[in-house]
């Protein structure tokens, strides 16, 4: 079978370079970039990412929305690394524990500043959080990314 190329093998590598990252080892978690514009992120909350109350921390919750929403738009971008420049938050409800998963949209935006949004739906099924976040092309070629690569 051949490699995969264009949008599929870009696509590929982007997951690959998520997986890499060191950040994830205390994140256990697994992107899928369904479509150009569009990221999901599939995560498991227990009580290791607990604030006092019992519930998951807010950092969860920022970096599952940052990452869905930053790979949905750097699915667009194939020669540059994006980097996060803002983004805001609305916490709607807790997370005890299960399987949540955060979904990313392309929102504008194509040339140096591109915007998504992404939300966390719980294990019932309901939004926990939504984010929106701007992201600029940054000066790192993807491909000087050890992580950026499709699967062999």
């Amino acid at each position: 079978m051949p490699p995969e190329a264009g949008a599929q093998a870009h696509f590929r590598a982007l997951e690959s370079l998520y997986a890499s990252a060191p950040i994830n080892r205390l994140f256990q978690s697994r992107l899928e970039i369904l479509e150009e514009g569009v990221a999901r992120i599939s995560f498991e909350v227990d009580a290791s990412v607990h604030h006092a109350a019992g519930a998951a921390h807010g950092t969860s919750y920022f970096k599952m929305l940052d990452d869905a929403a930053f790979y949905a738009a750097n699915s667009l971008v194939s020669d540059r690394f994006l980097l996060t420049t803002a983004f805001n938050m609305l916490f709607t409800r807790p997370i005890v524990s299960g399987p949540v998963i955060a979904e990313g949209r392309w929102v504008s935006g194509r040339r140096r500043v591109l915007v998504a949004d992404a939300r966390l739906i719980g294990p019932d099924g309901e939004e926990a959080a939504r984010g929106t976040g701007t992201f600029m092309r940054s000066r790192i070629p993807l491909s000087s990314l050890k992580g950026y690569a499709p699967p062999a």
